[in-house]
């Protein structure tokens, strides 16, 4: 089945392939680099595209309440309706992981074109910021 409609890319981090080349990926791991790069991305650090990214990162050091983890759901909702029009978000859950000052985001989504769904969590930390 040809699928070349859900795009391709660089893979996410970027790699050499088994010839040198940048690596690249296809289709559903092609949209699942995407957004993860969207949520790693803090807006202002991309110079030619400012306003590119998540706010979650402004909740660095944070409390850990549901205040802190309802503006993180959505932010990250807000971000990946924005900037990954090939997916519908259907759910947006943020709850504590391990170590405790870790947050898990778990980002439920659906690709408009296939209608698969998929699910990518997203570790985020309060005190420590992005690893």
């Amino acid at each position: 089945m040809q699928r070349d409609f859900l795009g391709s890319g660089w893979a996410f981090p970027v790699q050499q392939d088994q010839v040198g080349r940048v690596a690249l990926n296809r289709e559903d791991d092609n949209i699942q680099d995407s957004i993860w790069i969207i949520l790693a991305t803090a807006p202002g650090e991309r110079i030619m595209r400012p306003d590119f990214g998540c706010g979650v990162h402004r909740l660095v050091f944070a409390l850990d309440d549901s205040a802190t983890r309802a503006s993180i759901a959505s932010e990250v909702r807000l971000a990946v309706i924005r900037w990954e029009p090939r997916v519908d978000v259907l759910s947006v859950d943020v709850t504590s992981g391990v170590p405790e000052d870790a947050l898990l985001i778990r980002l439920h989504y659906r690709v408009r074109r296939t209608n698969n769904f998929f699910n990518l969590v997203y570790p985020f930390y309060l005190s420590r910021g992005l690893r």
